[in-house]
């Protein structure tokens, strides 16, 4: 098997996700639709492809290419840039910028999404109990920061897509830099990376669908009274 760089792989596969989004840029209540699930899907599939154990799995000819080309690379970086979307989502909101969804509403979608990742990935990294890369611990699968970071790109792009039409390019490279810096670090595979981003986008889009859209509602008829 030919080897792959890992920036390379990782980008073309997470960036898959920004197109998807932008393609219904123009709607106000996130609605299911079946399109929708190809990326998240695609991600997650394609984590589960490279989670091979021999020594030619993708993941581990990437592992093998990283500690070849930047053994000693390591940043903090990703530590912060997961939650930098929602920094961006707040921050735009305190500008003054108006988004999809109102303040009460948009950050109970956020509290929902938030938990339904963070549920996941616990109980996948419980369940598949895999070592990372740098041998610390058995709980590399899947990314947690990978997860954030694309729930948070995920979200920003719901918010703020109809504002500016290229917020899902620049959210999504954000979280796809998390993804990368994660293999880079040595902290996790491809396949913990790419299973974490199907994860975080598909849990915000959930919290999005099921949503009803009555806590706003509720806040007004109070304050009219």
């Amino acid at each position: 098997m030919k080897k792959v760089p890992a920036t390379l792989l990782v980008v073309v596969v997470l960036h898959f996700s920004a197109f998807s989004q932008n393609a219904d840029s123009t709607r106000k209540e996130l609605r299911f639709s079946f399109p929708q699930l190809y990326a998240p899907f695609a991600l997650i599939l394609a984590g589960f492809i490279s989670n091979g154990h021999s020594r030619e799995s993708i993941k581990n000819e990437i592992a093998e290419e990283r500690k070849e080309h930047i053994p000693r690379f390591k940043t903090k970086l990703d530590d912060y840039l997961q939650f930098s979307p929602l920094a961006v989502a707040y921050g735009l909101d305190a500008a003054g910028v108006k988004s999809n969804t109102d303040f009460v509403n948009r950050s109970v979608i956020l509290v929902k999404g938030e938990i339904l990742a963070i549920s996941t990935v616990m109980v996948l990294k419980k369940a598949f109990h895999i070592q990372r890369p740098d041998g610390s611990s058995y709980n590399s699968f899947p990314s947690g920061h990978t997860t954030q970071a694309f729930a948070a790109a995920t979200f920003l792009s719901e918010e703020y897509k109809g504002t500016y039409r290229w917020m899902p390019y620049a959210s999504y490279t954000v979280a796809s830099s998390v993804g990368i810096l994660r293999v880079a670090n040595n902290r996790h595979y491809i396949s913990d990376v790419l299973v974490g981003a199907g994860v975080g986008f598909l849990s915000i889009k959930v919290a999005y669908w099921t949503h009803q859209y009555k806590w706003g509602k509720r806040l007004n008829r109070k304050n009219s009274k």
